[in-house]
């Protein structure tokens, strides 16, 4: 199976996250042996921290406008920044 598979740094997010749900139905599902099971939650971790990297990376870049006194735009701050 882990041969097949794509490289997950390959993978686009949406690709990812749909990589993914499929390890999530094949482990809930409880059909896979043992052993196929433990490689499943070994890459549905991976896919998982990569998926994590990518939002954490999206919401970095997100930038709230500031407003100035006047009402106007005035400047951006970063998503996470102090108010």
């Amino acid at each position: 199976m882990a041969q097949d598979a794509p490289d997950i740094s390959d993978m686009s997010f949406e690709e990812a996250l749909k990589a993914l749900q499929q390890v999530v139905r094949q482990l809930e599902d409880g059909e896979v042996p043992l052993d196929q099971s433990i490689t499943l939650y070994e890459r549905g971790e991976k896919l998982r921290a990569a998926c994590q990297a990518r939002l954490d990376a999206a919401q970095a870049r997100i930038e709230a406008i500031v407003l100035d006194a006047g009402g106007k735009p005035g400047g951006t701050k970063s998503f996470d920044g102090p108010e």
